[in-house]
């Protein structure tokens, strides 16, 4: 093996690390990217029925509840003060949602709740609860109208 050629073996080696390691910072930041769009960072603060109890229905401040589920499931009973807004309807009903009081969100089984809490933060909302779902709050033998 001659000399002349372990000088270019070395640069070509070098130029490969170098392509490899960029290559790796491409992938890793792809991934932060697909997750951070993904929502896969919480929109809402998570709320156990009794924190919503003690944060906002017992401090008697002023806030929005709102019930994701569909009108049928809305109707066969809902907590206290909670107004309908079905998931597939809320980004064109978010003139009914107050940006100035917090917004509390909840559905069955907390799915829905999650998504509509992405909803509101993607559209400028900060002050977002997720109360998850009215079966947990049944569970706990609070009531429903």
């Amino acid at each position: 093996m001659s000399k002349q050629s372990q000088p270019k073996r070395s640069s070509q080696r070098n130029k490969y690390l170098t392509m490899s390691g960029v290559a790796i910072a491409l992938l890793i930041a792809a991934f932060a990217l697909i997750a951070s769009s993904r929502g896969t960072t919480s929109a809402a603060q998570k709320l156990s029925p009794s924190d919503y109890q003690s944060q906002f229905e017992k401090a008697k401040i002023a806030y929005l509840l709102v019930d994701v589920r569909t009108p049928d499931e809305f109707a066969t009973g809902h907590i206290h003060g909670a107004v309908n807004i079905p998931l597939d309807t809320l980004e064109t009903r978010l003139n009914e949602v107050s940006r100035t009081e917090p917004v509390v969100v909840y559905c069955h089984s907390g799915n829905r709740s999650a998504k509509a809490a992405q909803i509101l933060a993607n559209a400028g909302y900060t002050r977002i609860y997720d109360l998850g779902g009215i079966n947990a709050w049944t569970e706990q033998g609070l009531p429903i109208e």
